[in-house]
């Protein structure tokens, strides 16, 4: 039994014996095989590579940190770039503009030449507000009536102020709000002012001169409407009158139709016909061989200031049917109906004489009247006597189509570029004026 006992043993340790040498061998001498291929393991960073190059360690994680270091990087140079943006951004907006619209006019420079937005969009709300950022500036843009000197925020230390200057009663309203804005400037809330004047007709503008800095007093530039003899390009420059925003004419944007649809008159003509002026003499001359019955004339004997929702309509759709839009003089060769055609395609025929006043050259211009039209290349019909429109009239019968489409084209383009070349004078004026200069 012992025996036995001793040989099973003697047996247990050669078994392990030999099973210690085939381990040995197994892990230090045997050769190794390939391991077998196995599909590679993918997660949300996509496939890794596990194969290890020559010597080098393995390290499962490789791929990782090395994918994780590539997007760290990546959020470090967009984060790096935005701040680059931002400072840049900071940098070029050096001037902040507040605009104070407290005439019309200042509506066409907002809505129709700079293409600004108002809040809210009810022409009849107490107060509007609209911003844009444009060249280095920052523009704010407020109206209404609750804008009342004193009743709200000054929010830049640069300021254009809007004006009405037609008559005494809005002439002593603009002074009020220039009284008010000389305090802000004595009271350093204000730097620096630019005036937008709605002009005199006939240019009887003296009582804004005494406000200007070359005079002594405290307004950089002044913009003003019609042939102002006073315009030098410098400090004093003029102004488009634009289309009658006070009687909420809007911004148009030109249609397929607009464009390319016949029209239905030759001309039209709306308005009013004053005693003893040129337009009586227009209205003889259309009725002559029956020409008034090719264009849409509406012929009033007194002017009237507000138009119902019916009257503005049929002004609108007599612009948008007719090839032709007559001008004759007002008060002033300018009027709105020049721009309102522009607007609509409707190409403008300009009785091209000076009306009576203190508009004429300047010492910039000498092609007075129209001097801002006609520097921009204005693609009107300029005639010197209504005499001259029949045969307009018999030139225009003889036109097709398609020569029409070309000319509605070109004039709509020209207005687009005509109020785009006047914002960006509007900007560079302040800036050159507003910025400090850098003279090294």
């Amino acid at each position: 039994m012992r025996a036995a006992r001793k040989r099973l043993c003697s047996a247990l340790i050669v078994a392990y014996g030999l099973f210690s040498l085939y381990a040995a061998y197994t892990v230090f001498l045997r050769p190794r095989r390939p391991a077998a291929l196995r599909p590679p393991r993918r997660d949300r960073r996509g496939p890794r590579d596990h194969a290890a190059l020559g010597n080098e360690e393995w390290n499962p994680w490789e791929g990782e940190e090395k994918n994780e270091l590539v997007a760290s990087q990546q959020r470090y140079e967009a984060n790096l770039k935005m701040i680059k943006n931002a400072r840049s951004h900071l940098e070029q907006t050096s001037l902040r503009v507040q605009i104070w619209g407290k005439a019309a006019i200042g509506l066409y420079l907002w809505q129709h030449i700079f293409g600004g937005h108002l809040q809210p969009a009810d022409v009849t709300a107490q107060w509007r507000e609209g911003s844009q950022k444009a060249g280095k500036t920052y523009f704010s843009f407020i109206t209404g009536p609750s804008v009342v000197p004193g009743y709200f925020s000054v929010e830049a230390e640069n300021v254009v102020l809007v004006l009405n200057g037609r008559e005494k009663a809005k002439i002593a309203y603009a002074t009020q709000w220039l009284h008010y804005a000389q305090t802000l400037i004595q009271a350093h809330k204000i730097q620096r002012v630019a005036v937008l004047l709605l002009g005199n007709e006939q240019c009887n503008n003296e009582w804004i001169q005494p406000y200007l800095k070359r005079n002594g007093g405290f307004v950089n530039l002044l913009f003003v409407t019609y042939d102002y003899a006073l315009v030098n390009e410098e400090d004093v420059f003029q102004w488009p009158l634009g289309v009658a925003t006070y009687r909420n004419f809007p911004v148009v944007e030109p249609s397929w139709s607009m464009l390319h649809d016949p029209r239905t008159y030759l001309c039209n003509f709306l308005g009013t016909v004053y005693k003893n002026s040129s337009r009586e003499t227009l209205m003889e001359i259309l009725k002559q061989d029956g020409l008034d019955k090719l264009c849409w004339i509406g012929a009033r004997e007194q002017w009237q200031p507000q138009e119902t929702n019916e009257s503005f309509k049929n002004y609108q759709d007599a612009l948008l049917q007719s090839d032709l839009t007559l001008c004759p003089v007002g008060i002033n060769t300018e009027c709105y109906r020049i721009y309102e055609a522009c607007s609509y395609g409707s190409l403008p025929v300009i009785e091209d004489v000076m009306t009576p006043g203190d508009c004429g050259n300047s010492s910039m211009y000498h092609s007075a009247p129209l001097q801002v039209l006609k520097t921009m290349g204005a693609p009107f019909i300029f005639i010197k006597n209504w005499k001259e429109l029949p045969a307009v009239l018999e030139k225009e019968k003889k036109m097709n189509l398609q020569e029409k489409i070309q000319r509605r084209k070109k004039l709509i383009e020209w207005y687009q570029n005509f109020k785009a070349w006047m914002r960006q004078k509007f900007i560079n004026t302040l800036e050159n004026s507003f910025l400090p200069s850098d003279k090294g």
